[in-house]
């Protein structure tokens, strides 16, 4: 048990690593420091899988940095590489990742293998559609993740595709705010990993179920953050998962068909680079 609290906990912190730049570091359009360094408080309640019909709450400090090179980003929208195949398409490789949970906190999964904490990596595609003289972006984003279990030796989930339309804008007195309308869509590896039961885990009230590829979620996410100071700055973020017309609602791991998640970033910046660049 000892053990699986703390992989449990390292697979916090690499999770809370990967959310960092979703803090709201940036303002889009402003001259920026190449780089930041500095520390981050993370408080999160998450749904533990869309469907749940329970929560995770998680709360963390941790240091975070930024880089915003010309191939090497790490910032509000991405760790990894990028290629800006024209003023308006871009592609990187990133990654994603959401709190993992023992069976033993989920009651639809009690006695099932443990929900890892699911790492995501993979391309992704951003088209912006229309800017605005506010400083607003509509972009279309696309990415293709392979999904591995960060708890259990990085095992092979799947795979993953979320097509999100998605709105940013950075208005005055240090605001910046913006949200997506996504879709997120699985092979039946990754289904399987959240809503199948084998048969040996099946119980008078949890029947077995296969699971089927297809549509796993409708998202709706929101965000809004200001800089206080020039050094600190709050973002608040809430997603909205259905799982309604989703090709396993029907699974007996589904217990609600809506569900939030929210969460507030503080970051403070410690130093942070004299050199300026422009996304």
């Amino acid at each position: 048990m000892r053990d699986a609290g703390r992989r449990r906990f390292r697979c916090t912190v690499v999770v809370a690593g990967l959310l960092a730049p979703l803090a709201g570091l940036a303002q889009d359009g402003e001259a920026q420091p190449l780089w930041e360094v500095g520390a981050m408080s993370l408080l999160m309640s998450q749904q533990v899988y869309p469907g749940s019909g329970q929560q995770l709450e998680r709360g963390l400090l941790l240091p975070y940095v930024v880089y915003r090179g010309d191939l090497l980003r790490v910032d509000r929208d991405n760790v990894g590489l990028r290629k800006i195949l024209s003023p308006d398409v871009r592609l990187d490789l990133g990654f994603a990742a959401a709190f993992g949970a023992g069976s033993d906190e989920i009651d639809a999964r009690r006695g099932m293998p443990d929900l890892g904490t699911l790492v995501e990596f993979g391309p992704r595609m951003q088209w912006t559609l229309a800017r605005d003289a506010n400083h607003g972006r509509w972009r279309a984003d696309f990415p293709l993740r392979g999904v591995f279990d960060a708890t259990n030796h990085f095992t092979d989930k799947g795979m993953a595709l979320e097509p999100e339309l998605v709105y940013q804008r950075s208005a005055r007195a240090g605001w910046s705010y913006g949200g997506g309308l996504g879709l997120l869509l699985g092979d039946q590896r990754l289904a399987d990993t959240l809503y199948g039961v084998a048969p040996a885990y099946a119980t008078p009230n949890r029947s077995a179920y296969t699971a089927q590829a297809g549509l796993i979620a409708s998202r709706l996410s929101l965000y809004a953050g200001k800089a206080f100071t020039p050094h600190l700055r709050i973002t608040a973020f809430t997603r909205v998962d259905s799982v309604a017309g989703a090709a396993n609602q029907s699974s007996p791991l589904v217990q609600k068909t809506t569900g939030a998640s929210v969460g507030l970033f503080i970051t403070y910046t410690v130093a942070q680079s004299q050199t300026l660049v422009r996304d």
